[in-house]
């Protein structure tokens, strides 16, 4: 009689997903939100998946789509000697889409992985940074690199190696890397970026000379793993961190830049030890109506589905529940903000097997009681 009552219990949790898809799927149908495949390995022979996504907006509106190019296996970085950093682009807040373009193609053996961006808002350069590791000589041996575009994208500088300006001599042989996604440019210029090393803790580092040097804020922030940084509306920092066995996120704020943290549990962001997105959609302070924040995960506490995207006015102190994207597999998810005021949300779905790009509007997350008011730039 177990047996039954637990098989019957699958087949209605079986059934109930089902009915999700499909409701998804009339969502897209009825224009309620766009959605499109960006990558997958069908796109190119002999890849075997994409991964780890990250998502900007270029400073002349081009949306940017990053990924891992994962050829011989869907391994990470220790496992691969071929993982490439590739790039697709769109003039039209995401309805089209260029071919898939190369940006980081190391010889075989070598390997980039982990992609991320920051926009310079003030040169209109972007820095995309990843993970390097040369496997043949050096083996379990993290850099940390990074190129840029002058151009929105089009066109990409060699890499250039900032180890040793953004971590210690004594962390050479540590599990360290930068976290994939996005990282901030604050109000003040300054560029920031989260990164983690699972024997000292998670750090920042940042940029004020607009990515001419870097530099490593040395104060260890724990507990934390893949995070993201924003800037608070009176100029403090919060970090939103992964943190693995425990079914929700940590939040980290500091009030005087990264010298100090304050840290707690965020058990309102329900997550199942996973990499997240929170970006700022709007500021009073840059004369939007209100402060909004917006916050992509798999919202289950175990298992990685139920992309879900919430909004919090206050800062994050509060979130709504949100909307689910997708109820199926969703893992890591990186947004931007669309030039039409839309919301972009680019995530891995259904256990890596696509990488699906979704946008919508303001008024679909809020359920028609949010339409926004930003101001135009």
């Amino acid at each position: 009689m177990k047996k039954l009552i637990v098989a019957a219990g699958i087949l209605l949790i079986g059934l109930s997903l089902n009915a999700q898809k499909r409701r998804y799927k009339e969502k897209i149908a009825k224009g309620v939100i766009e959605s499109q495949n960006l990558f997958n390995s069908s796109m190119k022979e002999g890849v075997a998946c994409y991964r780890i996504p990250s998502l900007v907006t270029a400073p002349n509106g081009d949306i940017i789509a990053a990924i891992d190019e994962r050829v011989p296996s869907c391994a990470d970085l220790r496992g691969s000697k071929d993982i490439n950093i590739v790039i697709r682009r769109s003039h039209d807040n995401g309805k089209t889409w260029s071919d898939i373009e190369t940006v980081v193609d190391f010889p075989y053996g070598q390997s980039a992985s982990d992609p991320s961006m920051i926009v310079d808002e003030v040169t209109g350069d972007i820095f995309l940074f990843y993970n390097f590791m040369d496997l043949k000589k050096e083996k379990d041996t993290y850099y940390l690199h990074v190129v840029k575009s002058a151009d929105n994208g089009k066109t990409w500088s060699e890499p250039e190696d900032i180890t040793l300006q953004i971590s210690k001599p004594e962390w050479h042989k540590d599990f360290k890397f930068i976290t994939s996604g996005r990282g901030i440019q604050t109000s003040t210029g300054k560029l920031l970026h989260t990164l983690v090393n699972l024997d000292h803790g998670l750090h920042l580092f940042a940029s004020d000379d607009h990515g001419k040097t870097w530099y490593l804020i040395d104060t260890a922030i724990k507990p934390g793993n893949e995070s993201k940084v924003v800037e608070l509306a009176d100029g403090s920092w919060m970090i939103n961190s992964r943190f693995n066995g425990k079914g929700m996120r940590w939040v980290h704020i500091s009030k005087d830049e990264g010298k100090t943290w304050d840290t707690s549990p965020s058990p309102l962001l329900v997550d199942p030890g996973c990499n997240a997105s929170i970006i700022r959609y709007s500021s009073v302070k840059d004369g939007d109506d209100r402060n909004r924040l917006i916050f992509s995960n798999a919202k289950m506490r175990k298992g990685r589905k139920n992309l879900t995207v919430r909004i919090s006015y206050d800062e994050g102190k509060t979130w709504n529940e949100g909307k689910t994207i997708y109820p199926g597999g969703s893992a890591y998810s990186s947004m931007t903000v669309l030039p039409n005021g839309d919301i972009a949300v680019l995530f891995e779905k259904d256990g890596y097997k696509e990488n699906e790009f979704v946008s919508f509007s303001l008024k679909w997350l809020t359920d028609g009681k949010d339409k926004g008011v930003r101001r135009e730039k």
